[in-house]
């Protein structure tokens, strides 16, 4: 496909840290059978973002979206994206690439966590104490 989503998060060393982006992904790519949806990540995981995009572009990608999956636009998203952008556009000349801010950082996104938020007394689980061994 011509245009690809790639949905770019941290990272963790738990495997099962994955899982939810993993769920996001699929859930994107079936509102978006317009164009191929990926997942990349910065650190401690695979696919990185320029393996990813890399990927893409062999696929016949040429308009390429960056998505951050991050709450805010912290270091990793004002510095570090900014310097794999300037190297992926360096790698890729013929491909448009764009980005967006964090998630976190969209009002919808937020108001959506807002909400989990404020009924999350009505769902919590008691928290057990752990016992002393």
């Amino acid at each position: 496909m011509e245009k690809a989503l790639v949905l770019f998060a941290h990272g963790a060393r738990a495997a099962t840290w994955a899982a939810p982006f993993q769920r996001l992904r699929d859930l994107t790519a079936a509102q978006r059978p317009d164009c191929a949806v990926s997942l990349a990540f910065l650190e401690l995981m695979t696919p990185s973002l320029p393996d990813e995009v890399n990927a893409q572009v062999a696929l016949g990608a040429r308009d390429i979206t960056i998505v951050p999956v991050f709450l805010g636009q912290g270091g990793h998203l004002l510095r570090d994206l900014p310097l794999l952008l300037d190297q992926l556009r360096a790698s890729h000349p013929q491909v448009t690439f764009r980005t967006v801010p964090a998630v976190g950082e969209d009002p919808g996104v937020l108001a959506a966590m807002a909400a989990y938020c404020a009924g999350a007394d009505a769902t919590a689980e008691p928290a057990m104490a752990k016992m002393p061994s």
